[in-house]
Formats: C-alpha cells, sequence, structure tokens
C-alpha cells in the first residue's frame, strides 16, 4: 500500500483530505499519511487526525511515498510540483468517485477532481491541474499545466486555457476562446475574446483591469 501525502495543509488541502477519504478503500492503492507544509501550526483551529509530517523543501521521499499538490495558486502548485518531481516524488490523479470523464478525454498527472466535475468528449487536461467542485470542461478543450478551474465554472467547446490559468467561481470562457498563460478570470465573468497572459479580465463581458 502507498503512502499519501498532500502537499498544502491549508483551506483546500483540508478539502482534498476529505475528497481523498471518501474514494472507497476497495477502489485505491494509496492510504492518506498526512500532510507536507512548511506552516507548521496552521492545522492547530482544525480538528484533523493526519498531521504535518515536514516541509516539502525539507522532507525525505521514500519508495512507498505518492503525492498530490493541494495548493490553489497556479504558480505555487507547479513549484512545488516540479521541485518534488525532480526529488523524485511520483504524483497521482486524486478523481471523486462523482466525477465523470469522457472515455475519449486524455488527463495529465498530478491532477484534482472534485466532486460533480465532468470533462467532455476528446478534451485534454494537463499535468497539475485543479477542477474544483462541479466544474465542466467542454468537447475538445485543452487545458494547460497547473490550470485552476474553480467551482461552478464552464469552459465550454474548444476553448484553450495555456498554462497556469486561474478561474474564479461560476466564470465561464466561451467556444474556441483562449486565455494565455496565467491570466485570470475574475469570479462570475464571461470570456468572450481572448485573455492575455497575465492579465485580469472581470465582468460580463470579461474586460482588463
Amino acid at each position: 500500500m502507498k503512502r499519501l501525502l498532500i502537499v498544502g495543509a491549508s483551506n483546500f488541502g483540508r478539502e482534498v483530505l476529505d475528497w481523498a477519504l471518501s474514494i472507497p478503500a476497495s477502489e485505491r492503492d494509496w492510504q492518506v499519511v498526512g500532510f507536507l507544509d512548511n506552516r507548521p501550526n496552521i492545522l492547530a483551529p482544525f480538528s484533523t487526525p493526519y498531521p504535518i509530517l515536514d516541509a516539502p523543501e525539507t522532507y525525505a521521499i521514500g519508495p512507498e511515498d505518492c503525492f498530490i499538490c493541494a495548493v490553489g495558486d497556479p504558480k505555487a502548485r507547479l513549484h512545488y510540483a516540479t521541485m518534488l518531481s525532480e526529488r523524485g516524488a511520483s504524483f497521482i490523479n486524486l478523481i471523486h468517485p462523482t466525477a465523470i470523464i469522457s472515455p475519449s478525454a486524455r488527463l495529465g498527472t498530478g491532477c484534482v477532481l472534485c466532486p460533480g466535475v465532468v470533462i467532455g468528449a476528446n478534451a485534454t487536461i494537463g499535468n497539475f491541474v485543479v477542477l474544483n467542485t462541479y466544474a465542466t470542461i467542454g468537447h475538445d478543450a485543452t487545458l494547460g499545466d497547473g490550470c485552476t478551474i474553480n467551482s461552478h465554472c464552464d469552459v465550454t467547446g474548444w476553448a484553450k486555457l495555456e498554462e497556469g490559468v486561474f478561474m474564479g467561481s461560476h466564470a465561464s470562457i466561451l467556444p474556441h476562446v483562449t486565455a494565455e498563460a496565467y491570466a485570470v478570470i475574475g469570479a462570475g465573468s464571461v470570456a468572450i475574446r481572448t485573455v492575455p497572459a497575465h492579465q485580469t479580465v472581470v465582468g460580463v463581458p470579461a474586460k482588463r483591469i
């Protein structure tokens, strides 16, 4: 049995713990053993039997260890994922039992799929992508590495999200529209045209701020 370590013990980390424990034991080859976080007291206000074992930078990776990165910010997630991978870490995909994935979709490694996620036909999901609760990814859409798609977002057919794009809750991107690297589409916004790299857009239709 592998040992699953959750990288990041903050708010999203505690949610990822819940989603991990909701996967029936018969359907996984790992068991949760704890968190990696460089803030040793961050779990103090909460009741959890799973401790912070070490910081990601100093944890000694064992042969039975596997990892999932529960960090919401795309840049930080890719930083930790890259750093640990270069040290030999193996990442899993954490997929909630209620997620629906088309057989023709392609899914990278290190992804978190929360409850109610739907991924449509021939969609392509990169590595270390987070799809939060009830996010939908339309047919033929493409998501680059490290994207964060928050709750109730709609990535429609043929939309393209480059590396590290962040979509706030209830945001949408229309068909064939591109969000360039590390763009941010604010909560409740609708992107109807290209979102430039490293820019934030908000509103309906979404405009740069």
